[in-house]
């Protein structure tokens, strides 16, 4: 069955990209500043993004709605480089962070909006550890990968993974610094960003001021919670009552049963 194109029910004065065809008459207008860090997530009705250990939680939250699969790839398409953390990738068994690994339909378009605006042919997948716990066999670490992790982590890692990754270490201690870490991705010319998370990920980049927008499909579905392991988009950093991080809407777009929102995010 063919993708129906969104329905735009809002959308703020935003930058635009020359899109392949197919590509903007399935979402119309979209564009990023030269610089960007911004994030996609999608969340069940009740505000669940992950689902303790089951793995894979996006794709059963959204129920592998062709949409939300679209607009992954889109977004990835988008973008230099995907950041992730390690959590995010053991949580993710067999995936590939790559625009036609969730939209294989239209990989091609996927790959020549890419070639227009210069970027490679699939973006730099980067990991970020502190303890340097990574899946040496994962098949996007075997694919290749830019880890980024601590002194300590990266003794850790030894020589374990494949020839295809790249380890740099980034401080000391037991937290990565992920200021540290966006700055070094600027430095390689990596300067339009997507994150996928985690939510403690989300965190870190929300409390340092380094999340610029942020991307969330709401499904309609209810997940519900039992205990603490069901994560919201945001976990690790305490922002409300004292320091809010208040957004600014710039989209909203509808298909099906399903939400799909853009915020210009602001520094807790």
């Amino acid at each position: 069955m063919a993708l129906e194109p969104f329905e735009v029910l809002y959308e703020a004065d935003l930058r635009e990209y020359k899109l392949p065809a197919d590509l903007h008459h399935l979402y119309g207008r979209l564009g990023f500043a030269a610089r960007v860090v911004y994030s996609n997530f999608v969340s069940s009705l009740d505000g669940v993004v992950t689902l303790g250990s089951k793995p894979s939680a996006g794709s059963i939250i959204s129920g592998k709605y062709p949409a939300d699969r679209f607009l992954m790839g889109l977004l990835r398409a988008c973008a230099d480089a995907v950041l992730i953390g390690a959590g995010t990738l053991r949580a993710t068994p067999g995936h590939l962070w790559t625009p036609g690994h969730v939209f294989p339909d239209l990989a091609t378009e996927f790959i020549a909006l890419r070639s227009a605006l210069g970027r490679s042919r699939e973006p730099q997948l980067v990991v970020v550890t502190a303890s340097g716990d990574i899946d040496a066999s994962h098949p996007a670490i075997v694919k290749g990968a830019l880890v980024m992790t601590t002194a300590e982590g990266a003794r850790a890692i030894g020589n374990r993974l494949p020839k295809s990754c790249e380890v740099v270490a980034i401080g000391t201690g037991k937290r990565l610094d992920i200021g540290k870490a966006i700055a070094e991705l600027t430095s390689r010319g990596q300067n339009v960003v997507l994150t996928e998370g985690g939510p403690h990920l989300i965190g870190q980049l929300i409390e340092r001021g380094l999340l610029d927008e942020a991307f969330l499909t709401i499904s309609p579905v209810i997940a519900g919670r039992k205990d603490d392991k069901r994560l919201g988009m945001v976990e690790g950093v305490e922002l409300l009552p004292d320091r809010g991080a208040w957004s600014k809407l710039l989209s909203v777009r509808r298909h099906g049963d399903h939400l799909f929102l853009r915020h210009r995010t602001a520094p807790a």
